[in-house]
């Protein structure tokens, strides 16, 4: 993860009140993951860094999570503050932890062709259903004559989401995001591969990861991150940098995108009917607002997109847990099945 602090104390880690009322053992020692593998944890407390075997299967394991040490086994992660999930990429239907405990979201994106409102919207939809702070980071400002349209369009869709625009190769200037990741707080950093995410990781963290330079035909970089660690700053706090994804797929996210799109939640709640579809109904509110320019054809575009999509993502992975437990189920019938012939007990009476 690094270079171990010297000297380090739970709380410096982000240790609160909400993990120490978890804690039903006196031998257990509390311990805060750095990394995830396969097989085995790296995690890190009060005595340093050390290596640990798992208790549960790897995928219930995020970096950020705190774990509970017996010898060098880890129990099940505690109970989270926050958690950043989403839909598995590909065919598969299943959840995907990507960081676990973060204060706050740092959705790193560029000026440039790279900006996109579309992502950002569906990533301050991810912060909110994980429960951090959003922070969207602009990147090359160097690169633009005037970056403030840039700002604006950010410092427009959520009232809640704070904007930094900086050159992420002026460590004075990402200087400016030490408030987030100071005190044992906690930033992860989201973002397309190439929008300089390990250039600000390195800055933060006084690292001197490989950096890759941006493709000019498409303004776009290669990957540079290829897994998830927890880091500490140079500002007392932690820094989780992830891959960039080439898919983040919500689910159970309503409440999130509900909130991303509050002004057009407020308009529809002046329509005549409930289940207006805001289409060619009479006493639209939704069509009468886009008539008189207060709301964008293509935000309303992008709600139902994402709305849609979730719905159908959490429908998806549901219905996948529950094939899972039937599938269960039955193999477990068949087993007691084929002992009660072989005249065994079942498993719950051996």
């Amino acid at each position: 993860m690094g270079e171990f602090l010297v000297s380090i104390s739970l709380a410096d880690l982000g240790w609160s009140s909400h993990f120490a009322r978890q804690i039903d053992a006196d031998d257990a020692v509390p311990m805060r993951l750095d990394a995830v593998h396969r097989t085995r944890l790296h995690a890190t407390g009060e005595a340093g860094p050390v290596t640990l075997v798992p208790t549960a299967p790897a995928g219930d394991y995020a970096v950020g999570d705190w774990v509970l040490v017996t010898g060098e086994r880890a129990s099940k992660p505690l109970t989270r503050l926050t958690e950043l999930v989403r839909r598995t990429a590909g065919r598969e239907s299943k959840p995907q932890l990507i960081a676990a405990n973060v204060d706050t979201l740092g959705i790193v994106t560029s000026c440039n062709d790279d900006f996109n409102v579309a992502r950002l919207e569906r990533y301050l939809a991810l912060s909110g259903r994980a429960g951090c702070l959003p922070l969207i980071i602009l990147t090359k400002v160097d690169t633009v004559d005037d970056p403030a349209p840039f700002v604006r369009s950010a410092e427009e869709l959520s009232p809640l989401a704070a904007v930094v625009s900086l050159d992420a190769t002026d460590a004075s200037e990402v200087a400016r995001l030490a408030p987030w990741c100071s005190g044992g707080r906690t930033l992860a950093l989201v973002g397309s591969s190439g929008v300089g995410k390990t250039t600000v990781q390195n800055a933060l963290t006084g690292g001197a990861e490989a950096t890759r330079t941006i493709r000019e035909d498409d303004a776009k970089g290669r990957q540079t991150t290829t897994s998830r660690a927890l880091r500490p700053t140079l500002h007392g706090g932690w820094l989780i940098d992830t891959p960039g994804m080439r898919e983040l797929r919500l689910m159970d996210a309503e409440a999130a995108i509900d909130d991303v799109f509050a002004d057009v939640l407020d308009i529809a709640a002046g329509c005549r009917f409930g289940d207006c579809a805001h289409d060619a109904e009479p006493g639209c509110a939704v069509t009468e607002a886009i008539a008189r320019g207060d709301l964008a054809p293509k935000r309303l575009a992008r709600f139902r997109k994402l709305d849609a999509e979730n719905r159908h993502n959490t429908r998806t992975v549901a219905e996948a847990r529950a094939r899972d437990r039937a599938l269960g189920r039955m193999y477990r019938d068949v087993l007691t099945q084929q002992r009660r012939m072989r005249g065994q007990p079942p498993d719950r009476e051996r």
